[in-house]
């Protein structure tokens, strides 16, 4: 069997010289960094959203942001086909796919205004591709806000010890942020006295757990969506620097003490991966190729993250010479996170689960969680998998399983929590885009953008029963994620076109993305039209036809530029 601890070690090692390397060159050859250039953070400067910030707390933000929920998800069901290929895809998809995607996504933002890469792409290509980008992302974004509502509230509601420690966070935060940007105080020094704070709310929420009754017919998790939108709208029309920034930077230390007492629990205990090394026909699951590459973004690739990179990261950046870490080495760091999350389903979870005929252990414990994909695929089964093999490494720390199973139920809402802000902010930064461009400069303004933004969202969150009806067109999501992620990617290889820069880095990277995502989009129309799921059928045409539109745009800019350089 795998050890563990190797696989650990080996793909941390493999980061490191990615980043000294690779992305050294991304910065200095590909991209071209300039430290005296002046960011968008000091040309349009508002106190709101663009605001000079300093690396590690920008850091904070943009890695919890990209985050969320992703990189725990995603490996948590990608296992069901062996570990070796999640692996695989993880590690060669983040060095030489997401972390690019995501560099060259803040980088033409800093060198356009701090603009999204949507609205740019009308300056690259021509305002139907800045039309068509900006609704595909509206359309994922609107998703993305009702179905992270609906990951919060399932989270609180299965961990109800979680609730009490997301909520006292946030005036943790605005504490932080007051002491640091009102009376000048260290970010360091009071950024470890904001994870103490927050460590000591885990253990209130443990003894003072939070369930919500049923409220006029209305489920707990319908409560719950209600209130985290109420809190998305509130948060994400704050300047930044009052709970945005503060708060990430509170769950980047969070990050790292639960990274670091998992490696630690991995050094430890030792245990070797359970999971099978290799498993192409789990029961009732779909096919490998291209599922794979779909269910496993967050980690690997994906196109959410050019949203976060040129969407908030891009405004709040200090100098140029900040983005490799911030985006490339962020991308790396949650490569990273992916594999531990992937070593705590496959190997910690081998150290003890509870089920119905007592304590297993081994691979008797893996194939109890992983019976099939059907057992597998909720969410609930998702974060439970992680939740339990994480706990089960850091007890063997010396830290109670009943404490660590709170620890990261509040790493799990917590990263959740600061997706859907991020994300409802964005959507109000699109929505600005679309109707101004449409020539209804009103609705641009920060409160009708971000109740279209809200509004849309709970319209979406409240067409199905209990607050969950983004679940309706959830399957359509991963598709659409990563259709994301191959057209930002053309966007950076118009980008690059122009500048007569080299385009293959950018190009092998879009071209696998748009292959697989048309693959996974077939197989999931065919599935649709056989179930006589018409929504969803027609839905999945409809954005086909929009991706082939773009690309063909697209392609077409690039094949003027080619001929306009032999020309010349």
């Amino acid at each position: 069997m795998m050890s563990s601890l190797v696989l650990a070690i080996l793909s941390g090692l493999l980061y490191l010289i990615a980043y000294h390397s690779y992305g050294r060159f991304l910065a200095r050859k590909l991209f071209q960094i300039n430290p005296t250039k002046a960011c968008p953070s000091e040309t349009e400067q508002d106190g709101i959203d663009y605001v000079s910030t300093p690396r590690f707390v920008l850091f904070g933000h943009h890695f919890t942001s990209i985050a969320g929920t992703g990189p725990i998800v995603g490996p948590a069901i990608a296992i069901i086909w062996g570990w070796l290929p999640a692996l695989l895809w993880i590690l060669i998809g983040s060095i030489f796919m997401g972390a690019v995607h995501d560099f060259g996504s803040m980088m033409i933002s800093l060198r356009h205004q701090g603009r999204t890469i949507g609205d740019i792409a009308g300056d690259l290509i021509n305002p139907r591709v800045r039309l068509l980008f900006t609704l595909i992302i509206f359309f994922a974004l609107w998703i993305v806000i009702a179905i992270f509502g609906v990951v919060i509230a399932s989270v609180f509601h299965i961990f109800p010890a979680s609730v009490a420690p997301v909520w006292l966070q946030l005036p943790l935060a605005i504490w932080l942020g007051h002491r640091v940007y009102k009376k000048g105080k260290s970010h360091l020094t009071s950024g470890i006295m904001a994870a103490i704070l927050m460590y000591i709310t885990i253990a209130i929420g443990s003894i003072f757990p939070i369930e919500l009754p049923i409220v006029w017919g209305m489920s707990p998790v319908g409560s719950w969506v209600i209130l985290l939108l109420i809190y998305a709208y509130i948060a994400s029309t704050l300047p930044v620097t009052l709970l945005l920034q503060p708060r990430d930077y509170i769950n980047a230390f969070q990050l790292i003490i639960a990274m670091t007492l998992l490696l630690i629990g991995i050094f430890i205990a030792r245990p070797d991966m359970v999971a099978p090394v290799y498993q192409p026909d789990p029961p009732g699951a779909p096919p490998l190729f291209p599922l794979l590459f779909i269910t496993l973004a967050c980690g690997a690739i994906s196109g959410f993250h050019c949203l976060v990179a040129s969407g908030t990261s891009s405004k709040q950046c200090a100098n140029e010479k900040d983005a490799q870490s911030i985006a490339y080495g962020g991308m790396l760091l949650e490569g990273f996170l992916a594999i531990l999350v992937l070593i705590a389903c496959g190997a910690g979870l081998g150290l003890g689960l509870d089920s119905e005929t007592g304590q297993l252990k081994g691979t008797a414990a893996f194939q109890a969680q992983y019976a099939s994909w059907q057992s597998a695929q909720g969410l609930g089964a998702k974060i439970a998998a992680f939740v339990t093999g994480a706990s089960n490494l850091i007890a063997s720390v010396g830290i109670p399983v009943a404490y660590a199973s709170a620890l990261m139920g509040l790493f799990v809402a917590a990263f959740a929590a600061t997706t859907l802000d991020t994300a409802t902010r964005l959507q109000r930064y699109v929505v600005a885009e679309i109707t101004t461009h449409l020539g209804a400069p009103a609705l641009a303004k920060k409160h009708p953008a971000t109740a279209i933004a809200v509004i849309s969202a709970l319209l979406l969150a409240f067409s199905g029963e209990g607050g969950k009806g983004a679940l309706l067109l959830w399957p359509l999501f991963g598709a659409v994620n990563q259709l994301l992620g191959g057209l930002a990617l053309l966007v950076i290889t118009v980008w690059l076109a122009r500048k007569s820069r080299p385009i293959w880095i950018t190009t092998l990277p879009m071209i696998f993305m748009f292959v697989m995502t048309a693959w996974a989009m077939k197989i999931n129309l065919i599935t649709f039209w056989e179930d006589q799921n018409r929504l969803l059928f027609s839905i999945g045409i409809l954005i086909m036809l929009l991706q082939s539109w773009m690309i063909i745009e697209g392609v077409r800019v690039l094949i003027q530029l080619r001929t306009q350089k032999k020309v010349t």
